[in-house]
């Protein structure tokens, strides 16, 4: 069974791009040659900002789904392993 990870990627216009792959380091390479994805492409690649492992592509696809949705300060709160910002940030269920 193959891992798969979910990983955020920091822009050089300092956008935040998420995705997922079962090999990050050979997808960084993608993303910088220009072949990873149309938004790193127009908007240029930084470095890897963060990562998770799941077992398998369907956990890893609804994680990236996941981190879409959230705003720029909630990536980099867990980016930065500031969980305490990250659940002040979250939306209040009512």
């Amino acid at each position: 069974m193959t891992e798969y990870y979910v990983y955020l990627l920091e822009l050089a216009d300092g956008r935040i791009y998420a995705g997922h792959s079962n090999c990050p380091p050979r997808r960084t390479v993608e993303h910088h040659a220009g072949k990873g994805s149309r938004t790193t492409r127009i908007f240029g690649t930084g470095k890897v900002i963060y990562t998770e492992s799941y077992p398998d592509r369907a956990s890893a696809v609804r994680r990236e789904k996941q981190f879409k949705g959230w705003t720029h300060a909630k990536k980099l709160a867990i980016a930065a392993g500031d969980f305490a910002a990250l659940k002040a940030l979250a939306r209040r269920r009512s």
